[in-house]
């Protein structure tokens, strides 16, 4: 769906996007909804799958977005290999629902998100845990002109939504 094709005109808030924005956020919004499918809890016939980011304003915009189960914070004032135990065996090496990778990991897209989803990825697979990193994978290559943040998403929350609805 295109941001033209919108029936209500108040949710075609293109003045703040960028001409190729259109397409760029509709592929995002794809990836969007099966992350917030996954991240759903069972009684909303999701996986109650948790998304891993990086702090609590991450965790704010991705409510905003639409994220209604379990996100848990990286930085919480745990050293690294604490958050990697806990991840481990909180919620093991598949998820019990979907029989998916156990955690959605959603660190910013900047140098230093890359190198913490890498280095998650990294200890975390040492385990033999995968990791979902199809919204990240996403997001790195669709709206970098837009951020590198997770909390910059919030801006873009008004256009994001209802695409990510169409696509549920």
């Amino acid at each position: 769906m295109k941001i033209e094709d919108l029936p209500d005109p108040a949710l075609r808030n293109t003045a703040n996007l960028r001409a190729d924005s259109a397409e760029r956020y509709s592929k995002v919004a794809r990836v969007f909804a099966e992350s917030i499918r996954r991240n759903s809890p069972v009684d909303q016939e999701g996986s109650n799958c948790p998304v891993l980011v990086e702090g609590k304003r991450d965790e704010e915009a991705l409510r905003d977005i639409g994220f209604s189960g379990i996100i848990e914070q990286f930085n919480r004032g745990w050293d690294q290999s604490r958050v990697i135990a806990y991840l481990y065996d909180t919620y093991g090496s598949k998820n019990p629902i979907d029989s998916g990778p156990p955690v959605i990991v959603l660190m910013d897209w900047d140098r230093t998100g890359g190198r913490l989803q890498s280095m998650i990825r990294k200890r975390l697979e040492s385990l033999d845990v995968k990791i979902d990193e199809s919204l990240w994978y996403s997001l790195m290559r669709s709206m970098k002109p837009e951020g590198r943040t997770v909390e910059a998403l919030r801006a873009h929350a008004d256009v994001l939504s209802p695409l990510i609805m169409d696509n549920m």
